[in-house]
């Protein structure tokens, strides 16, 4: 009866949201590379239009590929994109193997395995129409350099970086290819792979939305669902303003049809009247109003209330064949006491009926007998 309650509650929130198209689109694409062992080379490359991965290429198998089937739409206008981008992540390879050897002597690293990450696309207000662009590396995990668009400069992030940022910046030709790149190739590229993939990468998919607790005295989480796209707010308010201490925030984690969930748990200690000043709320990119499901303890679902159902559930299943063998008993005593007593009846009626209506055999009174005739 619960979860119909929550259902029902959020089909009337739902039916009150209005879905618009998202206004920012990006463009990315990681590349990864470490060595494993010395003079070895492990490198990888996924690029993401919004929330959606839809290319990739491994050193393994030195294949640029599709991994949605609305790519394929590329070979129709660009036949040789496939094999074109492919040898671009070739060179990528050799690149990075000379960055990594680089970094190894900048920072002394006499073993061990190190990495390199490189981050660059870039992000298309379509409401403003303004195109931003980005190219972050990193280290092992931690900021490195990055590139600023205003200044058409290297950032050393890291101490380290410094030598580089100099370097980098003495290359005019590469600093205008960058921002080319950024500004005018990226947009580009972004709005064709959104005219072929507009049916996957623009959708909207509002999220179901639960309260969750595993005990009574645990957090009580706000559980969504089930939503698209990536962007998107989860948080408790608290008589109309936003709740943001006793509140712990959970990772957006995706699921296996492409959408995403993500949790906020409420760690306040609870007065008895908080069902009327506590509410979950959730906000998506491209959809106007909130999605609010306020605190209501019988909308909880809870570890407790599911093991007191499952003893409720096996009381009733031992109960229940237990209450019909007793019935089943009584039944048969009931049945077997009234068939004794019918038995009964039926027997002694026959013997008085043998006494009184049974004809036997005639007896001849001596003076009414016949005397058989003497011989002659």
């Amino acid at each position: 009866m619960s979860k119909m309650i929550i259902l029902f509650g959020l089909f009337v929130v739902a039916a009150q949201l209005q879905v618009v198209r998202p206004v920012i689109h990006s463009l990315k694409y990681f590349r990864t590379a470490y060595s494993p062992t010395p003079n070895s080379l492990e490198y990888w490359m996924v690029a993401y239009l919004d929330d959606v991965q839809f290319v990739r290429y491994h050193i393994k198998s030195r294949t640029y590929e599709p991994t949605q089937e609305w790519m394929n739409k590329v070979t129709v206008e660009d036949p040789d994109y496939w094999e074109r981008g492919r040898d671009r992540n070739i060179n990528k390879e050799q690149v990075f193997k000379v960055d990594l050897e680089n970094m190894r002597k900048s920072f002394n690293h006499t073993g061990g395995v190190h990495m390199i990450q490189r981050i660059s696309g870039c992000d298309w207000d379509e409401e403003a129409d303004k195109i931003y662009g980005s190219t972050h590396i990193s280290h092992d995990g931690e900021d490195y350099l990055t590139f600023d668009l205003q200044t058409l400069t290297w950032i050393a992030v890291h101490p380290q970086a410094f030598a580089t940022k100099l370097k980098w910046d003495q290359l005019d030709a590469y600093r205008q290819y960058k921002q080319r790149y950024h500004m005018e190739i990226c947009p580009s590229w972004m709005k064709k792979y959104l005219k072929y993939g507009s049916d996957v990468v623009l959708r909207t998919e509002l999220p179901v939305m639960s309260l969750l607790q595993k005990t009574p005295s645990s957090p009580i989480t706000c559980h969504v669902t089930g939503f698209y796209p990536y962007k998107a707010a989860l948080f408790w308010r608290k008589d109309g303003a936003d709740l943001h201490e006793d509140v712990e925030m959970g990772e957006t984690l995706p699921n296996h049809d492409g959408t995403f969930q993500m949790t906020a748990h409420l760690k306040a200690e609870l007065p008895a009247d908080a069902e009327d000043r506590y509410e979950c709320v959730f906000q998506l990119s491209g959809v106007e109003g909130d999605m609010v499901t306020k605190l209501d303890r019988r909308l909880i679902l809870s570890n407790e209330r599911d093991r007191e159902e499952e003893i409720r559930k096996m009381t009733l299943a031992v109960a229940i064949p237990v209450v019909l063998l007793v019935l089943l008993a009584l039944l048969l005593v009931v049945f077997v006491k009234l068939y004794k007593s019918r038995r009964a009846k039926y027997t002694a009626a026959s013997v008085d009926g043998d006494s009184e209506l049974t004809p036997g055999p005639p007896s001849e009174p001596d003076s009414e007998r016949v005397s058989e005739p003497t011989s002659l």
